[in-house]
């Protein structure tokens, strides 16, 4: 459940447009989706909000609003929760009593989602009489309409109307930075051409995300998307795994049995971590997308597949290409359209986002009270260089709600603060003795702190990585990346 960047930029638009009418601090509009309310556009509201995905069973004011055929203003002494307490620019620790409405948004005779407003001082909307704000209602519903009518005429066919079902971790490719929003633009022009896609970025950037972003965006969309971890294949088994096999081809071959291949005829095959297929796979991998055929082990004939093909990988192939460990040819059947993820360093703010999006499915896991990332907390979440990406992060926001909750945890007022000592990072560059700062770049300095770090880190646990990195708050395998990554020996 995805829009596009100007989509977007259009909705937060209308929102400015509702300023002069009224006296809101923070508004935002959300659609509703399996995953539950999604901001599509914000004012007012932090970085933190727009990854997360409210359940509307878990907020009372927006099940309420969810209900109403007309819209609701809350008292404003109201005693249910607000669901953005601790989310809004400005507002202090305890979010003091303030003003509160919203309304339920159709279109097409159906429930799009809620738009909410929140002013800080009590009484703001007093002089915004009901009649008044059903009108502006309906205001905001028709230029949503022509909005996402022109979203649609500009990308073909859309299914807005659609409700698509979301997990509660990050959902989709969050974010807003100049790099997704590019990365968004470039999913959108290439999902429809039916074209091989190779997937490139880091681990844990979220390849599988865009993968998955690619299927949804095709004709082929309503079959098959099937995944296979070409790293994790047997070399002995690879062949049935990908094409199937007939009773008797090997020892224990008790049944015929269907490749990927097959299962995903009509629809998408991701190839994750194609990099590491041996040369011989990749061969036969090749005549299959040369001619659109298989041929089971064990089986004389041959049957026709419509797939999709795209690839992803954390390898330079190129490079691999140049070493004779990967076909050139396979190489440019799979890279028809190369396709890279950046990086979360590269995402700016977006770091925020997501974090946002894993506390809210933390503290619907957890049963616990709202979790926020204080200020603090933030600021060391934007200057870590995150190694592992996406995945990293989760497990550091993971850890973090854990900790925060313990005998340690900050509590304010109604929501837990997320603290940097929390998330365990070790994220402040240095001051360069030499006065060469200026002559660093930020990731520059940031290696050369961490480098630093780490080596004192081993010397104190006499070469114990494991305690190293249940020092730095990491997990073991990420840490053994970042040796690797600095040139820090690892054995």
């Amino acid at each position: 459940m995805t829009t596009s960047p100007a989509t977007e930029d259009l909705l937060r638009q209308l929102l400015e447009q509702l300023r002069p009418e009224l006296p809101f601090d923070a508004a935002a509009l959300l659609r509703l989706g399996a995953s539950g309310l999604q901001p599509l556009a914000c004012l007012g509201l932090t970085d933190e909000l727009s990854g997360r995905r409210f359940d509307p069973a878990q907020h009372p004011r927006l099940e309420q609003l969810l209900a109403s055929a007309v819209p609701l203003r809350f008292d404003a002494d109201c005693a249910l929760p607000d669901p953005y307490d601790g989310l809004i620019d400005g507002q202090p620790d305890l979010l003091p009593v303030h003003d509160c409405m919203g309304a339920r948004l159709m279109l097409d005779g159906q429930v799009w989602g809620l738009l909410t407003l929140d002013a800080l001082r009590p009484g703001a909307f007093d002089p915004v009489s009901p009649g008044r704000l059903g009108v502006l209602v309906r205001q905001v519903q028709g230029a949503l309409a022509e909005i996402l009518g022109r979203s649609r005429d500009s990308q073909g066919p859309s299914r807005t109307d659609r409700i698509a079902a979301v997990p509660l971790s990050p959902p989709e490719l969050v974010g807003h930075s100049p790099a997704m929003r590019q990365l968004h633009e470039e999913i959108a022009l290439v999902a429809l051409a039916d074209l091989g896609v190779l997937i490139l970025g880091e681990t844990g950037v979220g390849k599988e995300l865009v993968a998955r972003a690619l299927h949804a965006g095709s004709a082929r969309r309503d079959a098959p998307l099937v995944l296979i971890n070409c790293a994790a294949l047997p070399e002995t088994l690879a062949e049935s795994e990908l094409f199937g096999h007939r009773r008797g081809a090997y020892t224990g071959a008790t049944q015929d049995r269907l490749g990927k291949f097959e299962l995903a005829h009509g629809g998408t095959l991701l190839l994750d971590e194609v990099g590491e297929l041996p040369l011989p796979l990749q061969a036969k991998l090749l005549r299959v997308l040369q001619s659109g055929e298989i041929q089971r082990p064990g089986d004389d004939r041959t049957r026709q597949v419509d797939v999709r093909i795209l690839a992803a990988t954390n390898r330079d192939l190129v490079a691999e290409v140049a070493q004779g460990r990967f076909r050139a040819d396979l190489y440019h059947r799979l890279a028809v359209w190369p396709l890279s993820v950046p990086a979360l360093r590269e995402r700016g703010r977006d770091v925020l986002a997501l974090a946002g999006a894993f506390l809210e499915g933390l503290q619907q896991r957890l049963g616990c009270r709202p979790l926020r990332l204080t200020a603090p907390a933030k600021d060391a979440l934007l200057a870590y260089d995150w190694p592992g990406n996406v995945r990293e992060l989760e497990h550091v926001i993971s850890r973090a709600a854990l900790r925060a909750q313990g005998p340690v945890g900050s509590a304010r007022g109604r929501w837990i603060g997320i603290e940097p000592r929390h998330l365990g990072l070790t994220t402040s560059p240095p001051v360069a003795e030499s006065g060469d700062a200026n002559l660093q770049g930020l990731r520059e300095a940031t290696d050369d702190f961490q480098r630093r770090w780490l080596r004192d880190a081993l010397n104190r646990h006499a070469g114990n990585q494991a305690a190293v990195a249940r020092e730095a708050g990491m997990h073991r395998s990420n840490l053994f990346r970042l040796l690797r990554r600095l040139g820090i020996p690892t054995a």
